[in-house]
């Protein structure tokens, strides 16, 4: 073994085996640091504030003077609704349905000697679309207790509007949260009280939001339907700037409310950034993993004449491919330390900046395996390369 290796160490040369070296490093680091990057970034795709999330676009009807003088409609049909929810560009849609009875609501603001009472109006939409997660959203029949979720620029319109004109105290969301408020429901003959507790404050959705059930009690309970029109759509997509859904809400005379698209069609295009650099990276992967795979190759050609030589002299093929086995291994055993050694020295660069962010999870485990299983796999592609290489050259000469 020791005179063969001694007979092929002579014909590699130094650029040979930094050029071998360089490649494998090359693609190592760039598959183990992709690996940790997407490890590190995860909370910002999956997340409570991931960057890119799902859009969520609330569509109605377009109201105008003509269709206000006739009487146009502006509900939405059954075949309208289903049609909406069958485009390829919608994931799933959910129906708001309003509130057909009379709402009153009034506040006492306790030690202030100040208080409000005003005309308001419900809506609710399934589960799956609110925005705000918390164990008071539900309600069960005969329950005095009503959870309200408003919109977060209700709250500025009161601090800044009607607090500010009225001397009233401005109130923060978790003051507001303490307070309760005194609802009448008017309908049908009847009457009932309950009180309003408001347990969070939308970003997504312009409207004074109560449970699901809540409003599907109350609207049989003291309007008399089971089955209100629906006005207004919420529609989930991936894509909020996709063609084909703008040509659509056109033909059918829909509009998208709360200008949401242009936030979309960022997002759209951040999406499609991270595909394309990913795509680089794995272009330059794949050409880091064929320099290698040829400088395998070139190595091998340059030694062809040795390895027959070899051959004719009686040494089995596995034992000419030997030396070059132990070569390989040697050097994937460096580069993968090595790029253990990078990612590590560069994850403590960008690391600062995602903990400031409160985005990042600790450790680096997806490199140590994937660097294994990179590490295995190129090893034994390698060498079953040496191998069938030193036996074709065995074949040919029918040795």
């Amino acid at each position: 073994m020791n005179l063969v290796y001694k007979l092929l160490r002579c014909q590699l040369r130094g650029t040979q085996f930094a050029g071998f070296f360089l490649a494998n490093l090359t693609g190592m680091l760039i598959v183990l640091l992709s690996i940790q990057l997407w490890y590190d970034l995860q909370p910002f795709f999956t997340g409570k504030d991931r960057l890119f999330r799902k859009e969520f676009l609330v569509v109605t009807k377009r109201i105008s003077a003509f269709g206000t003088l006739t009487g146009r409609n502006t509900t939405f049909t059954p075949e309208e609704l289903r049609e909406i929810s069958e485009q390829p560009f919608i994931r799933k849609t959910g129906n708001f349905t309003s509130s057909r009875f009379r709402t009153t609501a009034g506040m006492e603001l306790g030690r202030f000697g100040a208080g409000f009472a005003t005309e308001l109006f419900f809506e609710s939409v399934p589960d799956e679309y609110i925005d705000v997660k918390t164990e008071e959203w539900g309600f069960e029949e005969g329950d005095n207790r009503i959870p309200i979720i408003l919109p977060r620029n209700y709250l500025n319109l009161y601090n800044f509007g009607f607090a500010q004109s009225r001397n009233l105290p401005k109130l923060s969301e978790g003051t507001i949260g303490l307070l309760n408020l005194d609802i009448r429901i008017q309908g049908q003959g009847k009457e009932s009280g309950f009180q309003g507790k408001i347990v969070g404050f939308s970003d997504r959705l312009n409207t004074i939001l109560v449970p699901q059930r809540f409003m599907d009690w109350a609207n049989a309970t003291f309007a008399g339907e089971k089955g209100a029109e629906v006005a207004r759509v919420i529609v989930e997509t991936d894509n909020p700037a996709d063609e084909r859904m703008a040509r659509f809400f056109k033909s059918k005379g829909y509009e998208i409310e709360g200008g949401k698209q242009a936030a979309g069609e960022m997002m759209w295009f951040l999406n499609l950034l991270t595909l394309f650099v990913a795509s680089i990276g794995l272009l330059i992967c794949a050409l880091s993993f064929y320099i290698l795979i040829l400088s395998i190759y070139l190595i091998l050609q340059k030694d062809r004449v040795k390895i027959e030589n070899l051959l004719l002299l009686g040494y089995a093929p596995k034992r000419i491919a030997r030396p070059y086995e132990l070569f390989v291994l040697a050097v994937h055993t460096g580069t993968v330390v090595l790029a253990w050694l990078s990612i590590w020295g560069i994850r403590g660069c960008y690391l600062p900046f995602l903990q400031a962010m409160q985005a990042v999870k600790s450790g680096m485990l997806p490199v140590w395996v994937g660097g294994i299983v990179l590490f295995s796999g190129v090893f034994l592609l390698n060498a079953g390369i040496i191998r069938r290489k030193v036996r074709k050259t065995a074949l040919s000469h029918k040795i």
